[in-house]
């Protein structure tokens, strides 16, 4: 049966849930989440959604997810796609089902003239890892990820007031 990929729904909204409480646990941060069905809700589905779900599904089964949003390359003078999560149930994998969230982000930029697709991966997932990697994928090793969050945040924001 072949794999279908299509855009998220409300109805989908306990399978992302799901899907991301599964996902927190396979990269060992399973109290890190802090999500409600009701904050995934608003972000997907709200007034003016900023970030984008697609479903993957065989035969009426919902297998992945992939969860998206924009961003923009200043050199390139284009927007990208960055690829925020994707999760494919256990029990699909291997058949196909990440692969095709892949390509369907790939013709999304394609057809809107995004200029690239790009993801973070944990360095210990070397499955991950070996299968980006043979899609075409290419490691950016030279680059150091940052981030400011919680007390640091407040602190940054309250300096200089």
């Amino acid at each position: 049966m072949a794999v279908i990929v299509r855009a998220a729904t409300t109805k989908d909204l306990p399978d992302i849930f799901r899907f991301i409480h599964a996902l927190a646990e396979y990269e060992k941060a399973p109290n890190e989440v802090r999500l409600s069905v009701a904050d995934l809700e608003s972000s997907l589905f709200g007034q003016a959604p900023a970030v984008f779900c697609l479903i993957s599904e065989q035969a009426g089964q919902v297998s992945g997810f992939a969860v998206w949003h924009l961003n923009y390359s200043t050199w390139l003078g284009k927007h990208g796609v960055y690829l925020e999560d994707l999760y494919v149930d256990p029990r699909f994998r291997g058949a196909g089902h990440g692969k095709a969230l892949l390509r369907k982000l790939a013709q999304i930029c394609i057809e809107k003239g995004y200029s690239r697709l790009q993801w973070w991966v944990l360095d210990w997932n070397k499955s991950a890892i070996d299968f980006y990697k043979s899609i075409g994928a290419e490691p950016m090793d030279e680059w150091t990820v940052f981030r400011v969050s919680g007390s640091s945040l407040a602190k940054l924001a309250e300096e200089g007031n």
